[in-house]
């Protein structure tokens, strides 16, 4: 049986276009919806884990890339100032007391490298665990459509990738210009498929600086925002154009077929003894 004859009878030859494209939809939405389901119970086996793992090991909270973006708002601020004062206003016994005092926890904490280090691998370990849901979503809301495989693993790498070029590059002006003129000299791009694919290539990006300026609170917020509005969206919307794209392939196939049929039944009441 051709391919396109078979593609008709499997969507049903007696429904007609309105009552396929409805149950398209409502096939969709329960796809989406098993998804989101899915996720919801994801996020709260991994916040049970955190919550696990916090309590056993409660100093792993200091270690964790958490709070960056306020550290970054407040550089400079009037808690700066009042360290300073409070440093030109001492005498000399209270200086040595604040400087042992805080060699000592330096050195409880360890080698700075170390924690950089740690720092950083729990940002891309989380960057993972945070875009695993929105590859579901990914592949969920094109369970139906035409799309590009590769944005699939971008999107799981790329977020750890990004982390750690802002986590090298963030604290020197020159380092940064560095890298814009890189990515300026190797130009790569890609034309995407479905212009929707573009936001799951943003929400990366997104986590991964979020990651890399140790704010990983904003990049849980951000994945788990966009996950539910992704799959809100695209139940209740008009569909993806790479979902109409495909349905006007099946429609110019189903046609073909139709008349596949009809010159060969008219062939048939021509010569009714061709088969012979």
């Amino acid at each position: 049986m051709p391919i396109a004859i078979s593609v008709y009878c499997n969507y049903g030859c007696p429904m007609d276009e309105k009552e396929r494209k409805e149950a398209l939809h409502d096939k969709h939405k329960k796809i989406l919806f098993r998804v989101m389901g899915r996720i919801s119970v994801y996020y709260a086996i991994l916040a049970a884990l955190v919550a696990i793992m916090l309590t056993i090991f409660p100093g792993m909270i200091d270690q964790l890339p958490l709070g960056g973006v306020g550290d970054i708002a407040y550089y400079g601020s009037s808690n700066i100032t009042d360290l300073e004062d409070a440093f030109l206003s001492a005498d000399d016994e209270e200086l040595e007391d604040i400087i042992t005092q805080t060699t000592r926890a330096r050195l409880e904490r360890g080698p700075a490298w170390l924690r950089g280090a740690l720092s950083l691998l729990y940002a891309m370990v989380s960057t993972l665990l945070l875009m695993l849901p929105v590859s579901w979503v990914y592949r969920s809301i094109h369970a139906d459509s035409l799309y590009d495989h590769s944005i699939d693993p971008t999107t799981l790498v790329l977020p750890a990738v990004v982390a750690g070029i802002v986590t090298v590059v963030q604290h020197s002006l020159a380092l940064a210009f560095s890298l814009a003129g890189i990515v300026a000299g190797v130009r790569f791009r890609r034309a995407l498929s479905d212009t929707f694919d573009t936001l799951f290539i943003l929400s990366s990006i997104g986590v991964g600086i979020s990651a890399g300026i140790k704010s990983l609170e904003i990049a849980v917020i951000l994945t788990v925002f966009f996950n539910y509005a992704a799959i809100l969206v695209c139940a209740y919307g008009d569909g993806l154009e790479s979902q109409h794209v495909l349905q006007r392939k099946i429609r110019r196939k189903r046609a073909k077929a139709n008349r596949a049929l009809e010159n060969q039944t008219k062939s048939e009441r021509v010569d009714p003894m061709s088969g012979l």
